[in-house]
This record gives structure tokens, sequence and C-alpha cells, in this order.
């Protein structure tokens, strides 16, 4: 199985080639759209070579989803947080965009390795923004506590008027669960196939410590309460039992990011799979039509042995003694 990188490669990129260029008054206007429409849009002028903005917009948030100032709750403290300095919040963002960051690319720190994390973190502004909420709810679960002031149902978006929820009620365990939308068909069978395959997966003995994983058709009991289009769900509903030990250390960053972006990791596998048996099909064609192809008389040849034929003439006597035989 292949995970979905935090950075936006592209991003990085674009920061790595402007801070190599810093001295050149070069123009920069980019824009571009990454996995479950979220946009970037890059700018730099002659005037500041240096200073860089960066804006992002985000997927449109379902009813049921919260957000403060075109924010997930806890954005502007973890934006702060990551960043520091070197970044500048700016108030009210582009138009079309729900954040608008001002990066200050000569007070990036002289080593160079230092300088690269720091990049990457840049580059990783979805992770930060989009997974700020879910990161303060697990933090309180890494110190086995409940976060206060939290409903019972959490919900959080992370595709285009989709969300995924959260039940933080309890001090050991955080349930997360996602209902699992697909627009065709044949992506919703084989994404249910995919769904039932990865929960039986989890009884291997080498996934032990990994989160405890349940597939159902129906809505699961947790959601009570939930609106009907977030119950909606063409591919079942999966749910995932989050403990402390999940969130320990350096695990948080990871389990926050594979949880943020489960759906477009479901979605990815599921389109892998179909382009690998269109292409096991289209091969298969081909060593039929070549089949059909060897079995086919030679046309050519049968022709030419027809063309190249010849008749010896007889003499009278030797067409006489012929006949007389």
């Amino acid at each position: 199985m292949i995970l979905l990188q935090s950075h936006s490669r592209f991003l990085l990129q674009t920061l790595l080639n402007r801070v190599q260029n810093l001295e050149k008054s070069v123009e920069l206007d980019y824009h571009w759209v990454e996995f479950d429409d979220v946009r970037y849009h890059v700018q730099v002028s002659m005037k500041n070579p240096h200073i860089l903005l960066l804006s992002v917009s985000l997927p449109t948030p379902p009813l049921e989803t919260v957000f403060l100032g075109g924010l997930p709750f806890g954005a502007i403290e973890a934006i702060k947080s990551a960043y520091g300095v070197i970044v500048q919040i700016l108030d009210p963002p582009r138009d079309g965009f729900n954040l608008t960051l001002k990066l200050n690319l000569s007070k990036l720190p002289p080593d160079e390795e230092y300088r690269h994390a720091l990049l990457v973190k840049v580059a990783s502004v979805r992770e930060v923004v989009l997974g700020a909420p879910l990161r303060v709810i697990l933090k309180y679960l890494a110190s086995r506590t409940i976060a206060p002031d939290i409903d019972r149902l959490v919900a959080l978006v992370h595709r285009p008027n989709e969300s995924f929820f959260l039940l933080p009620q309890q001090a050991e365990k955080v349930t997360v669960v996602f209902p699992m939308r697909f627009k065709d068909s044949i992506d919703t069978v084989l994404a249910t196939s995919f769904l039932q395959e990865f929960v039986e997966s989890r009884r291997t003995a080498g996934l032990n410590n990994a989160p405890p994983c349940l597939w159902s058709h129906s809505p699961p009991l947790e959601l009570k309460g939930a609106t009907d289009d977030a119950l909606s769900a063409n591919a079942g509903f999966v749910t995932f039992a989050i403990f402390p030990r999940h969130v320990e250390g350096k695990k948080l960053d990871r389990t926050v990011w594979n949880l943020s972006t489960f759906h477009a990791y479901v979605n990815y596998h599921v389109k892998c799979s179909e382009g690998f048996m269109h292409t096991r099909m289209r091969r298969r064609v081909e060593s039929l039509i070549q089949a059909l192809n060897r079995a086919k008389p030679d046309q050519e040849k049968t022709k030419k042995a027809a063309h190249t034929r010849s008749f010896k003439r007889l003499s009278l006597k030797e067409s006489r003694t012929n006949s007389n035989s």
C-alpha cells in the first residue's frame, strides 16, 4: 500500500527554487489544484523577491462542519506554532481563498538542513490547517484527558461537502467514523471490496498495534444524531478506534495525516486497481487477437502458389501415346 505524502511536491519544489535564486528578481504566479479540491496560489513580485504569498483554498465544508473565520478551529494557533516568525497571516485573505500566508524568505535559518525541514513544513500547509482540530483532540487523548468544550460528535471536513466524525468523549479512546461515498458505481463496488479486505488485514500478526478497524454497510450507532446527508454512504462506513499509544510522540503527526487523508488513500488504490484490471483486459484482448491471426490461412501464399504453376506443352506423338495408354 502506498501512503500519500504530507507535503505538496510542487509547492516544495517552488519554494526550493525560489530560495536558491533569492537574489534574482523573478516574478511568479502559479495556480494549481491537488487532491480533495485543495487549491494553491503562489505569487512573487519583482519588487520584493524575498516575499512570497501563498494562498490556500480548502474543500467546501458541509453544514455539520464548523469553520471559524473560514478555517477549522485551531488552525491559526497551529500555523503560528509551526512556522514562527517567517510567516505572517494576512487578514483578510485573497479573494476566493480561505488562507493567505506571507513568507519572508530572508528570515529562513542559515543551516541548510533546518531550512529544508522548515520548507517541507511550509509545503505541508494542508496538513497543518485541515489537521488542526484533529491534532487538538488527539493531543488531549495522548495526555489521557478529554478536550473541554467539545461536542459529543465533531464533524471535520476532508472532501468538498463531505466530512468525517470524531467522538472524543472518552479519555482512553477517540472513535473516528468515515462515511465512504463514491460517484462512480464501479468505484463503489471496488471500494467496498477493498474496505472489507482492509478490515480483514488488521487481523494479521504484524498489525497487532494498528488501530482497530470495522466496516459496516449501515451507519454505526456512534453517528446517532447526525444529519441524513451525513449518514448517506454508498460504500459503507469505516470506524477506527484511536488509543493513546497511537498518538504518542512523533506518532501524532502520522496519525493526523493518515486520518485526514483516509478517503483519498482509499480512492487512490481503487483507481490503481481499476487501471490494473483495464491493463490486464487489454493484454488479454491483444493475446486473443494474436491467436485469431495465427489461425487464419495464409492467403498470400495460396495466391502466389496459384500464379506460379507451369504447364508443359506435349508433342503430337506424346499426346497420342498418353491417350493410348
